[in-house]
């Protein structure tokens, strides 16, 4: 089959969340081609986002103890000046996201409402409808990005490759049309908006196409990634059976919702209670379930009748579950929901690789340590999107040269992905130890001797991989057979080479 290849002279934008979308507008006056799998705004992680937008807003609050708290809960792992520049750039995010048309919940004198979320020494969560932020500031970008002049926007569109020239600067994207076809993109740079890795897991409150497959590609054309054991698993998933499973958002426990098993006692220990770090929080509800205590989030005194109206998208997916949540307690469980780890980049977007920028959920910057803090994601997401799209913005074209032929490899059949997301969840959950994580890569190493080194499997082993060699319990990594952590944090980092997977702890 002949290959199409074309040129594209301005930055290429591989996903159309909110990560992609911010850097796209801020490309100008540069023409972006945004490619996505499908139509803006599906698909897209950010748009299931319920809670909203970190930011310290008002004289109460400062850049610098949203800093300390977004440290606190990320374990050792945060980088300290990439931490700082998010939280200082939250409060112009919030100002950009609304002039763009984020309908962003105000009181009646014009100030932005702010609500309390886990691990937060003040209430600083901008939120839209109550618990839909991530879907009106999606929604607002995409018309934004219709109506610029400098964007084009195609969908159908799923990332095969890298292709990269041979001094190994990436030059851009090899894509698999919706018929099967290849067709090659070239552009000055390219930026990897891919989102995250939780369709790799059975229990997920992520949308099932996001499976780490540019986090894969990026690791097999030479990208290093950073940290990738760490996975944040939401300890509130409402447990119906749904794949993915309906998130039941943070800020119900931050009106003052309870999570208590079958006999109304209390499940988490902890001197913040419900509001304690989601990996504490998650860990208390997983061990609640596997003792057979059940595990409940009550919303009846604290919310109530005010329920549809607060909380619409969170009452929607109780009420087509049966549930009516104003008089009964919600069944919940932990689901896979962020990736800490992921493709190192900058602040500015930039990877180990020339020509290659990643943002969002499928980088790695450094701001979320070990375990993120509650709706920094948002943030980080708008934050540093506009930061990498004027970043590639000023990347020259490259001088024509020959390119090596591109080998793409093939998607993971649907028999052999559920065979992975189950053991994932199984051995590469909320608790971990060294005999399931051997046991789910030797099941790894099957699934690539049947089908090859499809996006997915490299992804997954890396996850495994990086879990089995971190000998202690820290974040959102917690191992049952070394439940301390470690006197000294250190950083995971991997490059994949034609050699076995090349690890190097700081």
């Amino acid at each position: 089959m002949t290959v199409q290849r074309r040129h594209h002279h301005g930055p290429l934008i591989v996903g159309a969340g909110l990560a992609g979308l911010s850097a796209a507008l801020t490309a100008a006056p540069r023409p972006v081609l945004v490619a996505t799998p499908a139509p803006v705004g599906q698909a897209a992680a950010s748009a299931w986002a319920q809670g909203g937008v970190a930011a310290a807003l008002y004289p109460d609050d400062s850049a610098e103890l949203h800093a300390a708290d977004t440290v606190a809960a990320g374990a050792g792992l945060n980088d300290a000046d990439a931490t700082l520049a998010l939280t200082r750039a939250a409060p112009e995010t919030i100002q950009r996201l609304f002039e763009l048309g984020a309908p962003f919940d105000r009181d009646a004198s014009g100030r932005f409402v702010q609500s309390l979320e886990a691990a937060h020494a003040r209430p600083r969560i901008v939120r839209a409808g109550g618990d839909g932020a991530g879907r009106a500031i999606v929604r607002a970008l995409g018309a934004a990005a219709l109506a610029a002049p400098h964007i084009t926007l195609r969908s159908g569109l799923t990332l095969a490759a890298l292709i990269q020239d041979a001094d190994g600067r990436v030059r851009g994207a090899a894509f698999r049309q919706d018929d099967g076809a290849l067709i090659e993109i070239l552009a000055p740079a390219v930026i990897l908006a891919t989102g995250g890795i939780g369709g790799l897991y059975a229990v997920t409150t992520n949308p099932a196409q996001l499976r780490g497959e540019g986090l894969g590609l990026a690791a097999l054309a030479g990208a290093e990634i950073l940290d990738p054991e760490f996975v944040q698993f939401h300890p509130t998933a409402l447990d119906v059976g749904a794949d993915p499973a309906p998130l039941a958002t943070e800020a119900l426990r931050g009106e003052g919702a309870r999570l208590i098993d079958r006999d109304g006692a209390p499940i988490v220990e902890h001197p913040q209670g419900d509001l304690a770090p989601r990996d504490i929080v998650a860990r208390a509800v997983h061990a609640a379930i596997a003792a057979g205590r059940g595990a409940l989030l009550d919303a009846r005194e604290a919310i109530g009748a005010d329920f549809p109206e607060h909380f619409p998208a969170v009452f929607a997916a109780a009420m087509a579950a049966g549930i009516d949540p104003r008089v009964q307690p919600m069944p919940v469980a932990p689901a896979a929901h962020y990736h800490m780890g992921g493709i190192a980049a900058d602040t500015d977007g930039r990877t180990s690789l020339p020509g290659l920028f990643a943002v969002g959920e499928c980088a790695a910057t450094g701001v979320h340590g070990a375990n993120r803090l509650a709706s920094n994601s948002l943030l980080e997401a708008a934050a540093f999107g506009w930061r990498s799209g004027l970043a590639a913005r000023d990347e020259p074209e490259a001088p024509a040269a020959p390119l090596p032929p591109v080998a793409a490899p093939e998607a993971l059949p649907p028999a052999a992905l559920q065979q992975l997301r189950a053991a994932m969840s199984l051995h590469a959950g909320v608790v971990r130890d060294a005999a399931g994580l051997a046991t789910l890569i030797d099941l790894i190493g099957g699934l690539e001797a049947a089908h090859g080194p499809a996006p997915a499997l490299i992804t997954a082993r890396l996850i495994a991989q990086a879990a089995l060699e971190r000998r202690e319990s820290r974040g959102g990594h917690f191992r049952a057979d070394h439940p301390d952590a470690a006197s000294h944090a250190r950083h995971t980092r991997i490059t994949l080479s034609p050699s076995p997977v090349a690890m190097a702890a700081e």
